[in-house]
């Protein structure tokens, strides 16, 4: 080893007292570590923890005088897993490993959050290429021994050393593809940086754009929307004939115009999309070939409707292929639409490929049918794609457009009061899809209501507890954690987060609660203070009490609909997780908080009286109309996974309705407390409600209100379970048995009012259906033109509204150090997107050291790297190149804290993009001669 490399190690050992666990590699060390040094690094991990270990391996490593303990040393990383120490320490260049910091400060402050909503086990095998081996078996040997939350712990102790660069977005798609709660705290950089900077920076290896949407109303949609179960698709398919309602529904789209399909659920509009899918592919004149691309948001839709398609047209000799987010890492999107003639895909694959050139253009396929229409609105990725789509057409584009179909239960009407307005918010979504036909069925009424049956509806107000002590008692454990978090506030004076100053104002118990915890949350991802040690402390600690009011949140829920029993257990098993796992100060303190109050708590939940009069009124229901009709099918609708578990329970150990053996149905997404079921799961739970006579309700979340493909039932119960129009016809439309009965059951008379304006809102929506289907095709093709021209405009003077440049100096600090680099009136622009600074003053701030990866690019020449010279910092700054005839350092924002001169105030940028000062073009004239 080089006295160069001694020195090296000595400036970069933050980095890798931050990353290694020495015990995992000491073992690779033997020739050159005496068994006293190992050991006392051993004792040094256990008694202090990790990083000490570290601290103290180094100085002995440093410290070896024999011949090739260096090269021992970066074999025994490579060994051990260490991969991106290993690369950064042969090169020292550590710029990667310095990117990930700002993820381990998030997953550092989200670490309360993380293991209260994420299960580890869950996530294990998708995460684990980003871990070392020995770090996933003591993440499950703590799972084991210890509990889920203490696994969990473990999992953002050894993602805080990770150097493996892909771990945050390795994590996020995890997240994702588990659906869980946590995923919209963990946000990963988004948007890929200009080519000339990227070559420039070090061909760093950006996050990928990850774009998740959101979807409020349903976890998951239909597993099948055609009129026979999923569990009956086979491979081998027997060709059905279409009723007559279905050929009325496809014929405008088969006469080549842009349709919205509108029909009720559990009427086959799915078959209604073959109809029309097979004519379209068959109207091509030989040597001409249609491309069909029909989208689905959600995944399980996407992989039924894959597995409908391709079973209907593969017999026919076209090529059928998908494309989701859970795929698209492994399969080129430009070649499966190449090769194929009816293309899968979830939207947002389409809205990437758009984005970044893979598909040119969306004249690429005939025809797109769009699943579940109604979501064409604001952000979603359907409206991104008619987006595109209405710029080509409103462009003068001579290429031409596909044709558009769209298929829904309920179009909606948005916020209309009055028939008028209606019309206009079905006009927009017309607009927003290019169609002017809306199709419905009224030739063939009296078959299609043979079909779908419109059961009755009937609204029953229900009495809540007329005393509630373990609301009283859980509500005043709530207003002390809110205190303790308030209390947090007052210690930093003036700096508060957005929606603390509202804390008073939630009612608990509720889902705007929950909306209200989750704001704070958010916004505590991104709070920042000067001290980041204190920074740390109090994010972690609004986290937990959060974290905890959340908890408390969910018994209350669990109360006001269950039993005072199945929300005291609850808190138990929360309770009996953060025993076991890290347990610091404050979690100690809100526990024995807790346990003061438990056994009132245990007594009043006990206590006969405080039965809940709702459950009566559930229980007189079910047993009156299974006496009516013993062969009843139920399914019982409730707002969260907890209330389906509380439920499940309450019924199997009623003596009088146990006969019922209940099965549930809820959506995929995961939290330690609340297990979510895989699609698989999912699939069995409807087959054995299908098929085993003796399981005779189910008991579902929102999971089965949209287009899951139910058999027929004829009792349908809404507890306390109410949504918007568009949900109420979707819920509605699973009792599909004649003489079927739908009842609402709630305390709340608001509730039953909102159903009734609801059932109004139904009516108008139809009304205005009719009425637009009597307006001349060409009135109503003018009406929808001007909607998209209107929007055009706005849309794009939104596009291009330029930032007001500040023009107030500022000063560039260290990000690491906090040590003064320059000021913004010594920055130049250079080739538009690079960025310098003139002056001698800046040069005597940073160190350079040549460059591993030198390369030239157009008129630059990268030579070497720079580092803030501080000593004991090394912050890495950017790089030095050599641009046309001048030696110039090009800095990147990211490296620097911008600081307010005035007022002292400071913020951190991303991106060149997002600061906006005033950007002065490099002149040559102001360089040295």
């Amino acid at each position: 080893m080089t006295a160069e490399e001694r020195r090296n190690l000595r400036a970069f050992q933050d980095y890798v007292i931050k990353i290694l666990d020495p015990t995992y590699i000491l073992s690779y060390m033997s020739p050159w570590f005496k068994d006293d040094e190992v050991q006392y690094i051993r004792a040094e991990k256990n008694n202090k923890g990790t990083m000490e270990a570290a601290s103290l391996f180094l100085k002995f490593l440093l410290e070896l005088e024999e011949e090739g303990w260096f090269r021992g040393f970066l074999d025994a990383l490579a060994h051990a897993g260490y991969s991106g120490l290993y690369e950064a320490i042969e090169s020292w260049d550590f710029q990667t490993i310095e990117r990930l910091e700002e993820y381990r400060s998030l997953l550092k402050r989200l670490q309360p959050e993380f293991k209260t909503t994420v299960n580890p086990k869950d996530i294990l095998p998708e995460v684990s290429k980003c871990l070392i081996s020995q770090e996933c078996e003591e993440i499950m040997q703590v799972c084991s021994n210890k509990g889920l939350m203490a696994g969990a712990e473990k999992m953002v102790e050894c993602f805080l050393r990770s150097d493996k660069e892909n771990w945050p977005k390795t994590l996020k798609l995890a997240l994702d593809k588990e659906e869980s709660k946590f995923s919209e705290l963990w946000t990963v950089d988004k948007g890929a940086k200009n080519i000339d900077v990227k070559v420039l920076e070090d061909d760093e290896m950006e996050t990928s754009d990850i774009q998740i949407f959101y979807k409020e109303e349903s976890e998951c949609q239909n597993l099948s929307q055609n009129s026979c179960p999923s569990s009956e698709v086979s491979h081998i398919y027997t060709p059905v004939k279409p009723r007559n309602y279905q050929l009325e529904l496809a014929l405008p789209a088969k006469e080549g115009k842009n349709t919205i399909i509108c029909a009720p659920t559990g009427c086959g509009k799915t078959f209604v999309s073959l109809l029309i899918c097979e004519h379209h592919l068959k109207k091509f004149p030989q040597g001409q070939k249609g491309k069909v691309v029909f989208f689905a948001v959600q995944l399980p839709v996407y992989e039924q409707q894959k597995s409908v398609f391709s079973n209907y047209f593969e017999r026919l000799g076209y090529k059928v292929a998908g494309v989701s987010g859970a795929t698209s890492e492994n399969v080129s999107v430009k070649q499966i639409v190449e090769n194929n003639d009816i293309i899968i895909l979830t939207p947002q694959i389409l809205v990437n490929s758009l984005k970044n050139g893979t598909i040119p253009s969306l004249s690429v396929f005939t025809l797109m049918i769009f699943d579940e229409c109604h979501n064409t609105g604001k952000h979603h990725p359907y409206n991104m794609i008619m987006f595109n789509y209405l710029d080509q057409k409103l462009g003068g584009s001579s290429d031409p457009l596909p044709q558009v179909i769209g298929l829904t239960a309920s179009v909606g009407i948005g916020d209309a009061k009055s028939t008028a307005e209606a019309v206009e918010y079905i006009c927009r979504l017309c607009a927003s899809l290019d169609t002017s036909v809306i199709a419905t069925v009224k030739d063939n009424l009296e078959e299609l209501e043979g079909v779908v049956y419109k059961p009755q509806k009937f609204f029953r107000k229900v009495e809540s507890r007329t005393t509630d002590g373990f609301k009283c008692i859980i509500s005043q454990l709530m207003r002390e954690t809110e205190s303790l978090a308030k209390s947090i506030f007052d210690e930093i004076g003036t700096i508060t987060l957005e929606g603390i100053s509202q804390i008073r104002n939630r009612e608990f118990g509720t889902q705007k609660y929950e909306q209200w915890i989750v704001t704070v949350q958010k916004a505590c991802t991104v709070f920042q203070l000067p001290d980041k040690d204190e920074e740390s402390r109090i994010c972690k600690a609004l986290f937990l009490y959060t974290s905890h009011l959340r908890k408390y949140n969910d018994a209350l829920i669990i109360n006001e609909h269950a039993r005072m029993k199945d929300a005291l257990d609850y808190l138990k098993d929360f309770f009996t997780n953060v025993r076991a796992a890290g347990f610091d100060e404050i979690e100690q303190d809100l526990t024995r908080r807790f346990e003061e109050k438990l056994q009132k708590l245990e007594s009043v939940s006990m206590d006969p009286s405080n039965e809940n009069p709702k459950l009566k009124d559930l229980c007189f229901i079910l047993q009156e109309e299974y006496h009516l009709n013993p062969e009843s099918r139920t399914i019982l609708f409730v707002k969260t996974r907890a209330l389906v578990d509380a439920l499940k329970k309450w019924i199997e150990e009623n003596s009088e309705l146990s006969f019922l053996k209940p099965g549930i149905l809820t959506g995929r997404g995961k939290t330690n407390q609340n297990t979510g079921m895989t699609l698989p799961a999912q699939k069995c739970a409807l087959d054995a409600f299908r098929t085993n006579g003796d399981k005779k309700i189910l008991i579902a979340t929102s999971v089965a209100d949209e287009g899951i493909d139910i058999a027929e039932c004829n009792l349908v119960i809404l507890y306390e379970y109410v949504g918007n129009v568009i949900k109420m016809i979707q819920t509605r439309g699973r009792g599909r048995a004649r003489g079927s009965k739908c009842f609402l059951l709630t305390s709340n008379a608001v509730v039953i009012e909102k159903e009734k304006i609801n059932i109004y809102k139904e009516k108008m929506m139809n009304d205005s259906i009719s009425m637009l289907q009597t307006w001349n095709e060409a009135v109503f093709k003018e009406k929808v033109l001007q909607i998209q021209i209107q929007e055009k405009v706005i849309r794009d003077s939104q596009g291009k509204v330029e930032p007001v440049p500040d023009k107030e100096n500022k000063k560039l600090l260290c990000r690491k150090c906090k040590a003064f680099a320059c000021y913004t009136v010594d920055i130049r622009v250079v080739e538009e997107c690079h960025y310098t600074v003139v002056g001698d003053a800046f040069r005597k701030c940073f160190v350079s050291k040549l460059h591993p990866k030198p390369k030239s690019f157009g008129y630059f020449e990268k030579r070497a790297k720079i580092f803030c010279a501080r000593p004991n910092c090394s912050h890495d700054w950017g790089i030095h190149v050599k641009y046309k005839i001048f030696e110039i350092p090009v800095i990147k924002i990211e490296s620097f804290v911008v600081e307010d001169i005035a007022t002292g105030a400071q913020k951190l940028y991303a991106k060149w993009k997002d600061f906006h000062f005033e950007k002065i073009p490099f002149d040559a004239k102001e360089m040295p001669k």
